[in-house]
């Protein structure tokens, strides 16, 4: 019973529509009235959630991520993502996935990644006769390449929670992202070629034209590989690697660019602070919830359960992805990573799967719900930016959500999209 009743207290908080942060927290404080273990642990598990070195690492890079759009880098990516796309059928649409898998590189966040390109790209879009609904569907689904692509926050949280090397994490993002990237874009093209969505160039850019447009773009380009080769290297942490970002960015904005003011700052800090506060709130609930399944034996008992029904790690990983799908249409993504990622990671490793693979799978699988209804984030973000009527957004998003699954397919079963990369660079 003392598990039973915090959990149902937490679906019946979800069902009322409570911000998630405060059902996690209503539902851990349930278990300790029930109790008889001091409150003041209560707040020592709360507080203990955000003792990490680590952590810190988070509002770096959503500061850095922030400070980059207000500093003029997302208008010169734009730039160059449609040079390089603006050929292709639905030219606009390729950039707004070209510029998602760019932005990822730099912001760290889908949510953000998404507001960026509702509020940049989709009036835009618009205006040149793309249904205002198909234009937030490709919005909201580029975003998902974001978590995956270095420095995903997700990768940070997961990397902290399972310890499990963040710099490793990061390189097995690369070319599951950018695969992701690829197909998105050919699902785009194939949409738009039926829907005779046109591309915004007559010809394909010449190697003179993508020379002079990365000109404007390469600074800020530079930055996820600053980032992973640092850590590679040895020369910072990856919580180091985020101040760098900060400073880098700043740098950018104020003194090569000059966008950036002091007001600016201002403005840029203090969205940065509310980003990062939204995140880590959740973080520290979500970790005093866990910590309370620890005490009651929860982890052991799953993976007992699960150990006496499934005799193979595919069957393991296709309940886990049946059972984070269906999850994540109602929960945020970076809580049901720190709530069942310790729990399911050790079963994991006893089947034999490698666990930088798993990592990746958890995270993708945690985006996607983003764009799931009812609850999705990423898609109540979007609508609420475009003004998209969610049952309007639902039906284009589908052949994207169609699409999130069968990546997700390849990455469960062909480890070595992930894998591969991370082992060459640090070593099997």
């Amino acid at each position: 019973m003392s598990v039973f009743i915090p959990i149902i207290i937490l679906l019946a908080l979800f069902s009322l529509g409570i911000p998630v942060a405060f059902c996690i927290f209503f539902s851990t404080l349930s278990y300790f009235l029930m109790s008889d273990l001091p409150m003041i642990m209560l707040v020592q598990r709360l507080a203990g959630g955000l003792e990490s070195v680590t952590l810190l690492a988070i509002p770096f890079f959503i500061m850095a991520g922030v400070f980059m759009n207000h500093s003029g880098i997302s208008e010169r990516l734009l730039k160059f993502c449609e040079v390089l796309t603006g050929h292709l059928n639905g030219g606009l649409a390729q950039v707004n996935v070209a510029l998602s898998t760019l932005m990822g590189g730099l912001s760290g966040s889908n949510i953000a990644d998404a507001a960026m390109n509702s509020k940049l790209l989709v009036p835009q879009m618009v205006a040149r006769g793309y249904s205002a609904s198909f234009s937030s569907a490709v919005t909201a689904a580029g975003s998902l390449i974001t978590p995956i692509i270095p420095p995903g926050i997700a990768m940070i949280i997961y990397g902290y929670v399972n310890n499990v090397s963040i710099g490793r994490l990061f390189l097995a993002g690369v070319v599951p992202g950018f695969l992701l990237c690829v197909l998105m874009m050919i699902l785009v093209s194939v949409i738009s070629k039926k829907r005779g969505y046109l591309p915004i160039r007559e010809k394909r850019a010449s190697c003179k034209e993508i020379i002079f447009s990365a000109k404007d773009a390469v600074l800020a380009l530079m930055l996820p590989i600053i980032i992973i080769g640092g850590i590679r290297m040895g020369v910072f942490t990856p919580t180091e690697a985020g101040a760098i970002a900060v400073i880098y960015a700043l740098g950018l904005g104020m003194f090569v660019y000059r966008k950036m003011d002091f007001r600016q700052l201002w403005l840029a800090t203090r969205e940065s602070a509310l980003g990062a506060a939204n995140v880590l709130l959740i973080i520290c609930v979500a970790v005093g919830f866990s910590k309370f399944l620890t005490w009651e034996r929860v982890p052991q008992s799953l993976a007992s359960w699960i150990t006496q029904i499934v005799d193979s790690p595919l069957a393991f990983l296709m309940i886990v992805n049946v059972t984070l799908l269906i999850l994540g249409m109602f929960l945020e993504g970076n809580a049901i990573m720190i709530v069942l990622a310790p729990l399911l990671a050790p079963i994991a490793h006893s089947y034999g799967v490698d666990p930088i693979h798993f990592g990746i799978v958890f995270i993708f699988n945690g985006a996607i719900g983003t764009i799931t209804p009812p609850l999705g984030t990423v898609m109540f973000t979007t609508c609420s930016i475009t003004e998209v009527p969610i049952e309007k957004f639902i039906k284009d998003v589908l052949p994207f959500w169609a699409l999130l699954v069968v990546e997700l397919l390849l990455l469960t079963y062909i480890p070595a999209i992930t894998t591969t990369l991370p082992n060459l660079v640090y070593g099997a």
